[in-house]
């Protein structure tokens, strides 16, 4: 491994046709810089250890419910499946 590397000549993923690609169908999501006061990031690290899921995902459900959507989850889905089942 060599100690430096020159980047002078290095593409942007947006810039190479199969990259760009790749990154527009990446599950609907995007990368983002986000500045958070430390003690809410404190806060969010604690409660998602505690739930045992990422604090990034934690802060995205968090987003979602302050924009009033939430995706469905399984158990939702199936309360929703039964009561149409037993409507028909």
């Amino acid at each position: 491994m060599r100690d430096d590397y020159d980047f002078s000549k290095a593409k942007r993923a947006k810039d190479v046709p199969h990259l760009a690609k790749l990154q527009a169908e990446a599950k609907g999501k995007s990368r983002i810089t986000i500045m958070l006061d430390n003690d809410v990031l404190m806060a969010f690290r604690a409660k998602a250890d505690a739930e045992g899921i990422g604090y990034q995902t934690l802060i995205n459900r968090a987003l979602r419910e302050a924009l009033g959507t939430r995706p469905v989850d399984e158990a939702t889905l199936r309360k929703i499946l039964r009561e149409e089942l037993e409507a028909h």
